[in-house]
C-alpha cells in the first residue's frame, strides 16, 4: 500500500471538504476555497474529520494516484487553512523589483523593463530597503499556482554560477563556481 495515500488527513478547525457526485473534492476555509477532480476509481471518504483516500486494486496505475490525489487534497487543506508563502530575492546592481497591484514589474540589466501580469488569486508584495537586496514576496492558498507563479519569476534572470546575480528564492544556497585564474609564466 501506498505510504502516502494511506495516511489520513486531518481537517482543521474552519476547513469543510465535501465530495461531489461528479467526484469532484471542494475544500473551503478562511483563506479560500479550492477543488480538485479526482480520477473516478479513486473513493474519498470523510470519518469523523479526517479524510481518506481509498484504491481498489494494486494495479500500479492505481497505487500511483493513490499517493498523488491524497498529496493534492492535503496540499488544498492546508491551502485553505494557513496559505503558502514564497519569497524571492532579487541580488545585482541596478536590479529592481516593484509591485503596481497586481502587475510586478522588473528591472534585470536587459534593455527593457519586464512587466509580469499576476493572477488575482496570489498577492503580491515587494519590500525594497537601502543596502539590501529587493525581495519579492507571494502568497496564496493554491500550492501549485504560486509555484508555477515563481518559477516563472525566476525564469527572467536565474542565479548565475559565477556572481550569483538573478533572481533566487530567499535562504537558496547557490553551487558557486571558480572563474577563470591567471597562469603564471
Amino acid at each position: 500500500m501506498s505510504r502516502i495515500g494511506k495516511m489520513p488527513i486531518k481537517l482543521p478547525q474552519g476547513v469543510t471538504l465535501t465530495v461531489k457526485p461528479d467526484n469532484s473534492v471542494a475544500v473551503k476555509g478562511p483563506k479560500g476555497e479550492l477543488t480538485q477532480v479526482v480520477d473516478p476509481d479513486i473513493k474519498v471518504e470523510i470519518n469523523d474529520g479526517e479524510v481518506v483516500i481509498n484504491r481498489p486494486t494494486e494495479q500500479k496505475r492505481h497505487k500511483s494516484m493513490h499517493g498523488l490525489y491524497r498529496s493534492l487534497i492535503n496540499n488544498m487543506v492546508h491551502g485553505v487553512s494557513e496559505g503558502y508563502k514564497i519569497e524571492m530575492e532579487v541580488v545585482g546592481v541596478g536590479y529592481k523589483a516593484e509591485a503596481k497591484g497586481q502587475v510586478l514589474e522588473l528591472s534585470l540589466g536587459y534593455s527593457h523593463d519586464i512587466h509580469f501580469e499576476v493572477p488575482q488569486e496570489v498577492k503580491l508584495e515587494t519590500k525594497t530597503e537601502r543596502r539590501s537586496n529587493p525581495i519579492i514576496t507571494l502568497t496564496s492558498s493554491d500550492k501549485q499556482l504560486i509555484g508555477q507563479v515563481a518559477a516563472k519569476i525566476r525564469s527572467f534572470r536565474e542565479p548565475e554560477p559565477y556572481k550569483g546575480k538573478g533572481i533566487k528564492f530567499v535562504g537558496e544556497v547557490l553551487r558557486k563556481k571558480a572563474g577563470k585564474s591567471a597562469t603564471a609564466k
